[in-house]
């Protein structure tokens, strides 16, 4: 079968590659073109539109590159209509694929009644997956009705959707568990030599994120605690889709900082704590047992306009599923050197505290992994829905 899979974050590439890897073991004449980045790219699919010319965050600067977008819009659709898939899976990127997904069950439509003038009903039409779930149920939920207008089959990877789905919507999802599990316990696997971390470890792994704009905003906050900890290695884990020269600006004069490239993962197995911004990386932290505070600070207007939409107790992932503030959060004015350092003395020098989250993020682990390996499972789920 023809697969087009759209990804367009660095958290969306790492899923699509493991789902790539999937469907080729399923599909041996798997024909995948696909819009991500180098790890959906080495996975065997064919790389149109690498993420890094995709990702805008936040509302200010979404509308700053309209024009890019609504261009890159603009020649996917192209680029699909010119490829005809069998099945188009659009992973997590809300803003983007769900107006893809719009756009290709118009198509679908007038080629359904085209076909149905002519009496012609030989071929399938292209079947439209979403996999990841966008995460209305903290925002936008006015997009559900939409959604499920629009999108044949849903796939999520937490365990609360399936049943906000289902209770608030009436919808009926794939439930796959969450795919992170299986990449970092292969992970794990793989490095068993520096598998134990040492209980002398001084590193403290700094996370700003993968977007200059993000970058921009935490990551002097997280270098200037290092100054309060000369004894400890601060190490940043840069974005592998951003120059080198980009961060030096930052890193310039602090004495005990490092930083590393494509090895958060080694970074984390080997971190004592770490300061990690909001998203997908807190929860990559939690199941590398690693102490952690997240951090977010953006633009003060997409600021003010999130807090007037979002409605939901906690940004970190690994509160909402435990639902229980599990890693301390430091939001917009709350991130500070001052707090920054304090939750950071908290990590390392409270033994009580460490116990408790090791306690926690076991628990997490165990409800996330009831699934069993989520990028298989949504490898089958495609596969049949896609062949019947």
């Amino acid at each position: 079968m023809k697969y087009y899979i759209i990804a367009g974050e660095a958290s969306g590439d790492l899923h699509g590659s493991n789902l790539i890897k999937e469907l080729k073991r399923l599909d041996a004449g798997a024909e995948i073109r696909c819009w991500g980045g180098d790890l959906m790219q080495a996975a065997g699919g064919t790389l149109v539109k690498h993420y890094r010319d995709l990702a805008f965050m936040g509302f200010a600067e979404v509308a700053m590159n309209l024009k890019t977008i609504l261009a890159n819009l603009k020649f996917c659709k192209e680029d699909i209509l010119q490829f005809k898939p069998d099945v188009l899976v659009l992973i997590d990127y809300p803003g983007f694929n769900l107006r893809v997904a719009k756009w290709m069950r118009e198509i679908r439509n007038k080629e359904l009644e085209i076909r149905n003038e002519k009496g012609n009903n030989s071929s399938s039409l292209t079947k439209i997956i979403f996999y990841i779930s966008p995460q209305v149920w903290a925002w936008k939920e006015s997009r559900v009705p939409k959604m499920k207008k629009y999108i044949d089959k849903m796939i999520v990877i937490l365990p609360f959707e399936k049943d906000y789905y289902k209770n608030k919507w009436d919808w009926d999802v794939e439930y796959t568990g969450h795919p992170l599990v299986q990449v970092i316990d292969h992970f794990k696997e793989s490095n068993q030599t520096s598998n134990l971390k040492p209980q002398t470890s001084n590193i403290i792994a700094l996370l700003p994120g993968s977007r200059k704009q993000e970058i921009a905003k935490k990551l002097p906050i997280m270098l200037e605690v290092s100054k309060s900890f000369p004894d400890h290695q601060f190490v940043v884990a840069k974005a592998a889709a951003l120059d080198d020269e980009f961060y030096a600006g930052f890193m310039h004069s602090y004495t005990n900082v490092s930083s590393v490239k494509n090895k958060t993962y080694e970074l984390l197995m080997q971190a004592k704590a770490a300061l990690v911004t909001s998203g997908t990386a807190t929860l990559e932290t939690a199941l590398f047992e690693v102490p952690e505070v997240v951090c977010y600070k953006g633009s003060n207007i997409s600021y003010q306009i999130a807090k007037r939409l979002v409605k939901i107790k906690y940004i970190a992932l690994v509160n909402l599923i435990m639902n229980k503030p599990v890693v301390k959060e430091l939001i917009q004015d709350e991130l500070t050197v001052e707090n920054l350092r304090h939750e950071l003395s908290q990590l390392l020098n409270d033994p009580e505290r460490r116990r408790q989250l090791q306690h926690d993020y076991h628990e997490l682990k165990q409800i996330l992994s009831a699934g069993g390996d989520a990028s298989a499972n949504a490898a089958r789920i495609i596969f049949k829905f896609s062949s019947a």
